[in-house]
């Protein structure tokens, strides 16, 4: 099935995409778009098995005070930068009204639930991206036997890079500024 682009899509504005502008599509633009490297990303459907592991994360994760858990908002990371994670774990004091994306800087932890369609951008391209702006904590979240599975990941911050601090089934038990343990059995599907 073919579909036709919208006209504000394609070609784009002169000059190409940048994070400003995702403010101001036009209303029938997707609900979620992200912008990588310049370009527009439309999420694919999402499945139940990410709906009900991004639910997981959003429910279960208990920050200190001073941190929210914030779903499916973007995080600008530069002038053609502005992905969008599953789930953020934020500043509270970052967070007004108006807020439609977050500064790296008030980032603590992004989550990536890997789906088919993001499989490359959320083990390569997002990683790197989040770590070059310095993004202390990364969880890519992957479907193995029907379960979640969590690689997590700390910044280097010598090297900015990601090294990895663990592989998580059944439980995730880490440490992230404050103690985390989070039984990862899904909730689904509904009884």
């Amino acid at each position: 099935m073919t579909m036709a682009l919208p006209e504000w899509f394609y070609p784009g504005p002169p000059g190409g995409w940048t994070a400003d502008m995702l403010d101001h599509l036009p209303p029938d633009a997707p609900r979620h778009v992200e912008l990588i490297d310049g370009s527009l990303i439309m999420m694919s459907p999402q499945t139940a098995f990410h709906m009900y592991a991004t639910r997981l994360f959003e429910n279960r994760l208990s920050p200190p005070e001073n941190l929210a858990v914030v779903r499916e908002m973007t995080v600008t990371l530069g002038l053609r930068q502005r992905p969008e994670p599953d789930i953020l774990l934020v500043s509270k004091s970052a967070i007004t009204d108006e807020t439609t994306s977050f500064k790296p800087e008030d980032v603590h932890l992004v989550v990536e639930v890997v789906s088919a369609e993001s499989m490359e951008r959320d083990r390569t391209t997002k990683p790197i991206k989040y770590s070059n702006a310095g993004i202390k904590h990364f969880w890519r979240v992957e479907r193995e036997d029907g379960l979640p599975v969590v690689y997590t990941f700390e910044l280097e911050p010598a090297v900015k890079a990601y090294v990895p601090t663990g592989i998580h089934r059944k439980r995730l038990r880490t440490t992230i500024g404050f103690e985390v343990d989070i039984d990862l059995h899904l909730e689904w599907p509904p009884s």
